[in-house]
């Protein structure tokens, strides 16, 4: 049988994977040294709630090999074939441990077809590529078709987002004490994307949190593809506020299709803080690979 699981940086929602059945393996996190497994053993929640006490002592590390070797033996077992989307290697080690497993599998399982993909995504937009997959598997396509469906949808997908403090990104070393908290003073807020290389880039920073949301709807201006005719995505860290305020703009200038709201995970929340918001959307059609979305 042909599936395709991921892990949780997908961010999909809880009925989402529900309902397609789909195999979500959980990204580690650690809360005062104690191992905790994002959408399994912890929730966003819950989670927040501890995040919001800068003092608590709050890591992550990226799905092992051995975790790997656990997930992926079953389906060798079973014989069936595997497309792993796996987060993207511009901001985690995910791909490399999913191959050494891979490898490892194969020692004993030398016949399992396992195809391991770096999506080169991250929360609502990897989740947005990784759905396109899932409709494409449900009707049939075949497993060439899938990834090669793959790399067209990684290569389209836009996500911008921005976030309330910069506390947590000077807490986890990604920006330094003194600009961070300079920055924190003035109010600066920086808007990112996730590049081709599916890496952080600060593409702007702005004064002010209503501003730097609004500025979302301007990146999207530039680059979304007939809004009207796909599904968006928008992403938030437990803030109903914010991103109601991102939704309204975003129905009232787009007019999309669909949207999906889901809420960003521990892989990612744990160096953003709670008051994250994203907007994740396509800059082209479905290409060759229409057939299989029209209704």
């Amino acid at each position: 049988m042909l599936r395709i699981i991921t892990d949780s940086a997908s961010d999909l929602p809880r009925d989402y994977i529900e309902q397609h059945n789909l195999h979500v393996i959980p990204t580690p996190v650690v809360i005062d040294d104690v191992d905790y497994f994002d959408g399994k053993t912890i929730y966003t929640e819950e989670f927040y709630h501890i995040l919001d006490d800068i003092k608590r002592d709050v890591k992550t590390y990226h799905i092992n090999p051995a975790m790997f070797t656990d997930a992926f033996t079953p389906y060798a077992e079973a014989k069936d074939t595997i497309i792993y989307l796996c987060f993207s290697t511009g901001i985690a080690g995910t791909f490399n441990a999913a191959n050494i497993a891979k490898n490892s599998v194969l020692e004993d399982y030398p016949d399992f077809d396992l195809t391991i993909i770096d999506s080169k995504c991250a929360s609502a937009g990897f989740g947005l590529v990784v759905s396109k997959l899932v409709t494409m598997l449900e009707k049939g396509a075949s497993k060439e078709e899938i990834i090669e469906a793959a790399d067209y949808f990684i290569s389209h997908v836009r996500h911008v987002f921005t976030v309330q403090t910069l506390a947590y990104l000077i807490k986890g070393g990604r920006l330094t004490k003194f600009k961070g908290t300079l920055a924190e003073t003035l109010d600066m807020k920086p808007v990112l994307i996730v590049n081709e290389e599916g890496a952080l880039a600060v593409i702007k920073t702005v004064r002010g949190r209503k501003k730097s949301l609004r500025y979302l709807i301007d990146y999207a201006k530039e680059h979304i593809y007939q809004p009207e005719n796909q599904t968006i995505a928008l992403c938030h860290g437990e803030d109903m506020e914010s991103l109601n305020f991102v939704n309204s703009m975003v129905q009232e200038t787009f007019h999309p299709k669909d949207t999906v709201i889901s809420v960003v995970g521990c892989a990612i929340g744990a160096h953003t803080g709670r008051g994250i918001v994203g907007f994740c959307f396509f800059d082209a059609d479905d290409g060759k690979f229409t057939k299989y979305f029209q209704d």
